[in-house]
């Protein structure tokens, strides 16, 4: 047998231990990232009010922490039918799960029924007619209402009160209109002596309160809103008028009554979670099989003390 027979598979093999080590001491390329495994429509009823942007950014925020979900967010504006038509789209897509704040809760009903029919679906802050879906958060409106009574009663101890509401006959509206009634039974020497609907906004709000004053040529000793933007349009409407200071207001909202109430703008507020965060939660254990033993699951509002 001739030496270079076994000389040349040994190089050979030496050659290829070679070739493998150096692959193996190469930098690995970078791991491909991970592909969603669910995908979540969201419908909101519109990005107009602060609140609901917030919700949105609560939601996700908690949805970039979980790879495995991948969503798809739309606005309805304000307009029902868009919102419908939204849904529509959403299931169209084949998403596994729908979570709807609704613009209108009755008026909605029949659409988010339909997609209850194919995925879970979560309800967000306004309640709709019937049981077809999985899982309802909202705030415990009606609680939030209460306390801001309160809150106001300790800060005028008698007087006369306007009151600024949101959409009309919107459960949320209704809710705390009732909260607020219940707190007032308790103080007989507050009286409101208007109601004015603002629908939720800050321009509205300022609108209907310089109105109101100008006409009436009555000052209130207080303001109360149903919602921080709201009361916000209120004070600037006190400040344009020259009343800043003679007017104690109260909102109830989400991330900014703190900031509010600390900068003097407000005299006090109720802090109102807007269930972003704890819905992304809910996703992921409805994803994952479990079944809420609770239909509907109230957030608790909070409140903020001038």
């Amino acid at each position: 047998m001739k030496w270079w027979r076994t000389l040349i598979p040994g190089l050979l093999l030496l050659a290829g231990l070679m070739a493998l080590l150096a692959l193996r001491l190469q930098p690995s390329p970078p791991a491909e990232p991970e592909e969603p495994l669910y995908l979540i429509g969201l419908s909101q009823a519109n990005l107009v009010e602060p609140w609901r942007v917030a919700m949105n950014l609560e939601f996700e925020e908690a949805a970039a922490e979980h790879p495995e979900l991948r969503v798809i967010y739309t606005d309805a504006a304000q307009d029902t039918q868009r919102q419908i038509a939204d849904v529509e789209m959403l299931m169209g897509y084949g998403v596994d799960l729908l979570v709807i704040s609704p613009n209108e809760g009755e008026a909605l009903a029949p659409v988010i029924a339909r997609a209850h029919e194919r995925v879970p679906v979560i309800v967000l802050d306004r309640e709709i007619e019937g049981e077809d879906f999985t899982l309802f958060l909202g705030v415990d409106n009606e609680r939030a209402g209460y306390l801001a009574g309160e809150l106001l009663a300790g800060l005028i101890r008698g007087g006369s009160v306007v009151e600024l509401d949101g959409a009309q006959d919107s459960p949320p509206m209704v809710d705390r209109a009732a909260g607020f009634e219940r707190a007032l039974r308790e103080h007989p020497d507050i009286r409101v002596t208007q109601r004015l609907q603002a629908n939720w906004l800050q321009d509205q709000a300022q609108d209907r309160m310089k109105e109101e004053i100008l006409i009436s040529s009555r000052v209130p000793d207080a303001v109360i809103a149903q919602s921080d933007d709201m009361a916000y349009g209120a004070r600037i409407a006190l400040d344009d008028l020259q009343l800043a200071g003679r007017v104690r207001i109260v909102g109830m909202g989400g991330e900014n009554s703190d900031a509010l109430v600390r900068e003097g703008i407000l005299d006090g507020g109720i802090r109102c979670p807007t269930g972003g965060r704890e819905a992304v939660e809910w996703v992921l254990r409805i994803l994952s099989g479990e079944v809420p033993e609770q239909k509907r699951i109230l957030l608790a509002p909070e409140r903020i003390p001038g």
